[in-house]
């Protein structure tokens, strides 16, 4: 049986073979060509298909101008509060036991579970102006379905449990010990809270945030329910989308497309931007304290 010589490095015993990493890398790279670099590279190339000008004309139009106005509305208003419900959702169940603990979990998997459009027909049988409550908010001057009001609890309902869940497991594993340090040192709740709890989530925390806003741009289902499809006033940029696709405007949809597209990436590139930021004072951080503990 044949050894290695000393000088001559031993394959780890957990390595995959080289033929094995280059398939599943192959196989990697295939599966994004086909399902997010070919699509995007088709939205901007339809989109473009008639001209610079054609292209802009579509963005310009007034009902595409106040359909990206509600969408962004919408998501200024539902990620801040989602985030919000998340930190404190996280918190509770990550720091505290009471009754009901497992009941609000479930809870916060609700939009998980239903369909979006089933969710769109909840909020019109409650708030419909058919509806007891509905009814008397609207006899108040208060409309909720078929108005912007709709668009946003809709949005918020399909969007609020990712937030949380992107933060509950960060915080059971992150642990209380650094926070209850803090308190012993004399840090007050919030002098703890914004230096210690949160900077130890906030790569969750930004996560959730991303996640939540992508939907919330790109929330179809429900929105479509509550929306009334009013032109100019209840459509977000997808049901816009939808609209010019039907009627056989191709290149305009394709251009509001490319557009919806282009905040998903500024999105990302946001996020890559803060990470590249923020990594290496974290990481110069860390070997001064290995220093100092030495």
């Amino acid at each position: 049986m044949s050894s290695n010589s000393p000088g001559e490095l031993k394959r780890p015993g957990t390595a995959d073979p080289p033929a094995v990493r280059i398939a599943l890398i192959t196989i990697a790279l295939v599966f994004v060509a086909l399902f997010i670099f070919i699509p995007v590279i088709a939205v901007f190339t339809e989109a473009l298909r008639k001209g610079i000008g054609a292209y802009f004309a579509a963005i310009v139009d007034p009902e595409a101008l106040a359909a990206i106005r509600l969408t962004l509305m919408t998501a200024a208003i539902a990620v801040p509060l989602n985030v919000a419900f998340g930190i404190a959702a996280s918190w509770a169940i990550a720091r505290f036991d009471f009754p009901g603990k497992q009941m609000l979990l479930t809870l916060i998997d609700i939009p998980f579970s239903v369909s979006p459009v089933i969710a769109g027909m909840l909020f019109v049988l409650l708030l419909g102006v058919r509806a007891p409550l509905g009814g008397w908010l609207a006899e108040h001057g208060i409309r909720i379905i078929f108005a912007e009001p709709g668009i946003v609890l809709a949005t918020i309902f399909v969007t609020f449990p990712l937030a949380a869940r992107e933060l509950i497991p960060i915080m059971q594993a992150v642990g209380s010990e650094e926070e209850e340090a803090a308190i012993v040192l004399g840090a007050g709740g919030w002098q703890m809270f914004f230096r210690v709890t949160l900077p130890s989530v906030k790569w969750g925390l930004l996560y959730g945030m991303v996640l939540c806003n992508a939907r919330a741009m790109g929330e179809f289902g429900a929105v479509s329910v509550v929306s009334g499809h009013i032109r100019g006033h209840t459509n977000t940029m997808p049901l816009y989308i939808e609209i010019l696709y039907n009627d056989y405007q191709f290149a305009a949809a394709f251009a509001v497309s490319s557009l919806l597209t282009l905040l998903a990436i500024a999105t990302l590139i946001a996020k890559y931007s803060l990470e590249r930021r923020v990594v290496p004072v974290k990481q110069a951080q860390e070997e001064l304290a290995v220093k100092v503990a030495a």
